[in-house]
């Protein structure tokens, strides 16, 4: 029999992961972009419908697939993009796209891409006296956003799953981490938890034999830092969505 590695992924958020699955070994125990994109396409509707949104994208397969995912979900229940743009990850003036969303009196911005990008933008909007409500993804889920807008940071809205590190069950874990000079932000614990699945699977299995954790993996439920998980057909994981976060005086929480 072929053997297979087994990859239980933290933080590989695009749908083509497991729909276009190269195989049974693959698997991750985080959220996808097509519902985290319909959790922020229903926020810009519910709050900006009638309003000037705009949606960016990196054009990176994470940026645009996360923008596309919400225009998709945005559009579907009647929303309409006043402007959809690409721009350059890694640039550090983003003065010219700005100008543009200021001259499109645009109320909201999505961002689909990274931290560094979205708070030069929105750093770059206050800079040029505009209120646009800065919105974005998982990618803005670092200590390091806020070290890049300040107080331009304020008010930022974000989707992510829930967050285990302010799980009270996480406490002592979380002392752990942080006692060894580690933030456990992000996908830190997801990371604990996907090496967590793997172990209890192969306990379970009485093997680290890859089919064996393989028929583990696919027909257990595993206590982990994020809950008790188990994985769907196509190596989704059965947890709860994404939920809205809030940077508000150098750190972000629930809204």
């Amino acid at each position: 029999m072929k053997k297979g590695i087994i990859q239980i992924s933290p933080a590989s958020t695009n749908p083509a992961l497991t729909d276009e699955r190269p195989g049974p070994y693959t698997h991750r125990v985080c959220g996808r972009d097509d519902q985290q994109g319909q959790v922020a396409g229903q926020y810009l509707f519910d709050n900006y419908s009638g309003k000037n949104v705009a949606i960016v994208h990196d054009k990176t397969a994470y940026g645009k697939g996360l923008a596309d995912a919400t225009m998709a979900a945005f559009e579907a229940l009647g929303g309409n993009t006043a402007l959809y743009e690409a721009y350059t990850a890694g640039e550090k003036d983003y003065s010219a796209l700005v100008s543009k969303l200021k001259q499109n009196n645009i109320d909201a911005l999505y961002v689909g891409g990274y931290h560094t990008e979205a708070g030069l933008m929105v750093r770059q909007m206050r800079d040029q006296g505009m209120d646009t409500q800065l919105i974005s993804g998982d990618a803005l889920v670092t200590l390091e956003y806020w070290a890049i807008t300040g107080d331009a940071g304020q008010g930022t809205l974000m989707t992510f799953s829930p967050d285990p590190a302010k799980d009270p069950a996480n406490a002592g874990l979380v002392k752990k981490f942080t006692d060894a000079g580690i933030t456990p932000e992000g996908y830190v614990l997801y990371t604990y938890a996907a090496i967590q699945t793997w172990a209890q699977a192969a306990g379970a299995a009485g093997s680290n034999d890859s089919d064996s954790v393989l028929d583990s993996l696919n027909s257990g439920s595993f206590d982990t830092v994020l809950g008790s998980l188990s994985f769907d057909d196509k190596g989704d994981v059965t947890l709860p969505g994404y939920v809205w976060y809030v940077w508000e005086n150098g750190g972000y929480d629930y809204l």
